[in-house]
């Protein structure tokens, strides 16, 4: 074949890979509305993260042998706390949170991450450009107005608040996992840390008396419980990971804008949430200055040759 259509059918793949990381990932907000309709919020992560993890050990074993789980106690430690973070601290508060307010709510909340990225930046003393100062104070300010126009009852504070710690623990894990000892291997840390988080949201689940009644759920629930485990939790990172060796960062790192938008349009089209000129105003303003930052952080930083994976959004 030539280079060309090498160029050709390597552009397909990658664009290809990127709508399953748009849609994919956007689309788990919505399953998580729909699993939590029958099944306890912290009761399903567990399940689902355990059952990942499951999976994907396996697959990894099968294909790249007991090696790739070759690491030190520490770096098994680092996945771990990082696991803990992400999934039992952020996409445990993430389908808590979905029982207040709505999916396509949640996912604009949760867009806010990057911009948390930057604050613990300035705090370790590192010094961003003042273009991306600018997209952080916008994306708070989206923030800001998109929480005060949302809560418009008790329980819908409530559900504010729970997703914006859920951000506050996925940025957490997100600064710390380039930060501290972790896995060589992708595949292997992203088994440890949901293993990690599938216990932690079991262990969690218990302490709060959540309860699982099977002769209830519907299928519906079962359903969508699926879709996070083999869809939102395996393919969609399965893409990531191969783009991320592909693929230019800078496109990559659209998926942080892409997939609110996403979220808000499906629970729109399938759960008939309602959208709301302030909430789409509010959200845009989070989406630009989300944008703002991404753009600016990776505009003039060479793109690496191995790099390494970021954590999977909040709602995967």
């Amino acid at each position: 074949m030539s280079k060309d259509g090498d160029y050709s059918r390597k552009t397909l793949l990658i664009w290809g890979a990127l709508a399953i990381v748009y849609v994919v990932w956007g689309s788990t907000y919505l399953a998580i509305m729909i699993t939590i309709e029958t099944i306890p919020p912290l009761i399903s992560g567990a399940i689902r993260f355990a059952t990942a993890a499951l999976v994907l050990g396996l697959a990894v074993l099968l294909l790249k042998g007991r090696g790739a789980f070759r690491m030190t106690w520490r770096e098994a430690g680092g996945a771990t706390l990082v696991g803990l973070l992400l999934l039992n601290g952020g996409n445990g508060m993430v389908a808590v949170a979905e029982q207040h307010i709505s999916s396509g709510l949640a996912a604009l909340l949760v867009a806010s991450t990057p911009l948390w990225l930057v604050i613990f930046r300035i705090m370790f003393r590192d010094r961003p450009q003042v273009l991306t100062l600018v997209g952080v104070l916008i994306g708070f300010g989206g923030v800001a107005a998109l929480s005060l126009s949302g809560g418009s009852n008790v329980a819908d504070g409530v559900g504010i608040v729970v997703i914006l710690l859920a951000s506050l623990s996925w940025a957490v894990g997100s600064f710390l996992a380039s930060r501290i000892p972790m896995p060589a291997n992708p595949f292997s840390a992203s088994v440890v840390e949901m293993a990690a988080g599938g216990v932690g949201l079991a262990l969690t689940a218990a302490a709060v008396g959540e309860r699982l009644d099977v002769a209830t759920v519907s299928a519906r629930s079962w359903t969508a419980l699926i879709y996070l485990i083999m869809v939102g939790s395996l393919v969609g990172f399965t893409a990531y990971v191969w783009l991320l060796g592909n693929a230019p960062i800078s496109l990559v790192s659209t998926y942080a804008y892409v997939n609110p938008v996403v979220a808000v349009v499906l629970g729109a089209l399938v759960l008939s949430e309602p959208v709301t000129g302030s909430m789409v105003a509010a959200g845009l303003v989070i989406v630009v200055g989300v944008a703002l930052v991404v753009s600016r952080e990776r505009r003039g930083k060479p793109e690496p040759a191995e790099p390494k994976p970021e954590p999977e959004p909040a709602a995967v």
